[in-house]
């Protein structure tokens, strides 16, 4: 997932902070694909896609949070 600089600071800082639960969400997922079992990574991806359901995720950004979950799931299957 890439981001942009838009030269607010504040919205700068949302950005990266969606992004990096993104790619700590991507991790969690590669690491199930290897290990189904792993519970650390299975607790890990159940609560990201708790923060992309959450509140204060709507405050930092607008990205429907289901779709951001599906492509991520689609990048890591194929």
């Amino acid at each position: 997932m890439s981001i942009r600089n838009t030269g607010d600071p504040f919205e700068n800082l949302a950005n990266a902070i969606v992004k990096q639960a993104a790619d700590d969400y991507e991790a969690a997922l590669r690491k199930l694909k290897k290990n189904p079992r792993n519970k650390a990574a299975m607790g890990e991806a159940m609560e990201l896609e708790n923060f992309f359901h959450s509140g204060w995720y709507g405050v930092l950004t607008k990205v429907d949070p289901d779709y951001l979950i599906r492509r991520l799931r689609e990048k890591v299957a194929s």
